[in-house]
């Protein structure tokens, strides 16, 4: 009688489900990102987990395995991060310490080399990067006076000491189980098929995808770090770790650890520029074209746009984890929507 629609009511009441839904979940943002976090460190650790619980004898139970395994690696894991951070943190005061200095040098920006087209505009170009550098100066000095006080807060948060390693083993311990009951709780049938196909490849995308990423960010800081040392660079295993931390944020995160390692390179005045720059150019022309798409192949496979759609929407949510987690959260989107649209075409 008021002309409402019954179609266009339930159309109405799923928008407002699915935008109360999203409401939700953005109220509880920072209990998701834990839990994304700690789920994806038992992906990276399962592989070496099922490998030795399965060389562990029988009469062992599994759990008992399970968890010496998992303390041993998170015992070595920690134990190698501290030992960093100490040094890390040591370069990063002594930067901060000298970074004034190193602006008020008159050879900072003056010696950069120009092409000969631009050599009439020198002054105009140099001014502008001196500018821009000493702008971004000024926005990185808290953070590297801060660095150590960051880190040995972070340290001393229980959530991020205890819990998520707990979460973590949890997700080990009984990821399989939870798997079987979720799928219990779904009529047999093509709709149970649907739902385990798509966490079957969940699974296999984050599995990869964590993988992939813990073996570039290793390779990055291996490799800077020996060139830097073998070099003579300054403050080169902190730029090392740097680039480390930030290849696991894709395109945003390597582009930025370039620039900070050439800034300090002309900072620094290092008399080997010229090598830096052909060793940077050299390694991020051979990761990002033969080994980031090897290890990325399977699952993982964005156009660069969503990519950096995703990074800078993650950071607005959830900060530098939020960076980090929007690529799996995009590739599950992928592999969902793939995965159903298979599963409602057409039979041929």
């Amino acid at each position: 009688m008021l002309g409402l629609d019954r179609g266009a009511a339930r159309a109405a009441w799923t928008v407002l489900l699915m935008a109360l839904l999203v409401a939700v979940l953005y109220s509880i943002r920072s209990t998701l990102v834990i839990f994304s976090v700690a789920a994806l460190l038992a992906y990276l650790l399962s592989p070496l987990v099922e490998l030795v619980d399965r060389w562990t004898p029988r009469r062992f139970p599994r759990n008992l395995s399970l968890a010496a395994v998992y303390l041993l690696l998170l015992a070595l894991g920690v134990g190698a991060a501290v030992l960093l951070v100490s040094r890390v943190a040591t370069d990063a005061g002594i930067l901060a310490g000298k970074l004034p200095e190193y602006l008020n040098s008159s050879r900072v920006p003056a010696e950069l080399p120009l092409p000969e087209f631009l050599q009439p505009h020198k002054e105009e170009i140099v001014a502008a990067v001196r500018s821009q550098m000493e702008t971004g100066a000024r926005e990185l000095l808290p953070a590297l006076r801060n660095i150590g006080f960051q880190v040995l807060s972070g340290l001393s948060n229980v959530v991020l000491v205890v819990l998520i390693p707990v979460l973590s083993f949890l997700f080990l311990k009984d990821g399989r189980d939870f798997r079987r009951w979720l799928l219990e709780q779904i009529d047999k049938g093509p709709s149970r098929t649907l739902v385990a196909d798509i966490l079957a490849d969940i699974n296999h995308v984050l599995a990869h995808f964590m993988r992939a990423v813990f073996i570039l960010a290793l390779i990055t800081f291996a490799v800077y770090g020996t060139c830097f040392s073998i070099a003579g660079m300054p403050y080169g295993i902190l730029l090392a770790a740097l680039g480390g931390a930030l290849e696991m944020i894709p395109v945003l995160g390597p582009l930025s650890a370039v620039a900070a390692i050439l800034a300090v390179a002309v900072f620094t005045g290092f008399g080997n520029l010229l090598w830096i720059v052909i060793l940077v150019v050299a390694y991020r022309m051979l990761i990002d074209y033969l080994v980031q798409p090897y290890l990325m192949s399977s699952g993982v496979e964005l156009h660069p746009l969503l990519v950096i759609f995703g990074v800078l929407a993650g950071k607005v949510l959830g900060g530098v984890a939020g960076m980090f987690l929007s690529i799996p959260v995009l590739a599950i989107l992928r592999v969902v929507y793939l995965r159903l649209r298979r599963h409602h075409a057409p039979a041929s």
